[in-house]
């Protein structure tokens, strides 16, 4: 059975920031997307991330420092339940998809070093499920395509409505739906067996980031630094 007639798990963060590094996660959302047209069932969490959200980040996802005070669980115990939640799906052999893997997977990974808790890496038993990051492979397919490849317009690009953008669990659900679509649309993709789709995104993000440092060097920073890890970016890099 193809990856694309069978059940996939999504999976979606909204944070404080951008940086790996430093930013903390707000809310999680961890849904499982069938085929058919049942509802997708979801696992969410907000959290109170122990920081100010700053205001541009609020005005993303709609949380405030005071809304997460007021109703966010404590960070380290909803960190441990996040990691153990993700770390089942990659165990299971049930693809979890992840829109632009390398952020948010590292985010978590750097969240459990901050709490004391095993990082995802650390969990994982042998080989895991695929991890599918509809970014990736959008740039992998149809790389000279000209415009934004932000989930929004890889859903106007694929068919799938996107409602209440930046909400953590209908993020989710169309990262799923986009990468079914995607697969569909390119063959050679969506036949893939798991383990084959998920070393093809290992080489093309690399091969994407090695493609984005090379302009950057040409045109705005000769010494810029672009990541080459996929899904994860280790830690201490």
């Amino acid at each position: 059975m193809s990856w694309i007639t069978g059940p996939l798990v999504a999976f979606d963060l909204e944070t404080t920031g951008t940086d790996i590094e430093t930013d903390r996660i707000v809310t999680a959302a961890l849904v499982a997307v069938d085929t058919d047209e049942r509802r997708p069932q979801a696992r969410t969490w907000l959290l109170d991330p122990g920081v100010p959200i700053p205001p541009q980040a609020s005005a993303i996802h709609g949380i405030s420092t005071e809304h997460a005070r007021a109703h966010g669980v404590p960070a380290g115990p909803a960190i441990e339940e996040i990691a153990s939640a993700v770390t089942a799906v990659l165990n299971s052999g049930t693809p979890l998809v992840v829109m632009n893997a390398r952020y948010d997977l590292s985010l978590l990974d750097r969240e459990c070093r901050r709490h004391g808790i095993e990082p995802l890496a650390g969990r994982l038993r042998g080989r895991t499920s695929p991890v599918i990051d509809p970014l990736v492979l959008d740039k992998h397919a149809d790389r000279y395509r000209k415009g934004s490849r932000n989930l929004k317009a890889l859903c106007e690009h694929y068919g799938v409505l996107l409602d209440d953008a930046h909400n953590a669990v209908a993020d989710a659900v169309a990262a799923a739906h986009a990468s079914r679509s995607l697969g569909i649309r390119h063959a050679s993709i969506g036949t893939l067996a798991p383990a084959e789709l998920h070393d093809l995104q290992v080489r093309a993000a690399a091969e994407q980031a090695e493609s984005l440092q090379r302009y950057l060097r040409r045109t705005s920073d000769p010494e810029a630094r672009v990541e080459p890890h996929w899904p994860f970016v280790p830690f201490g890099r």
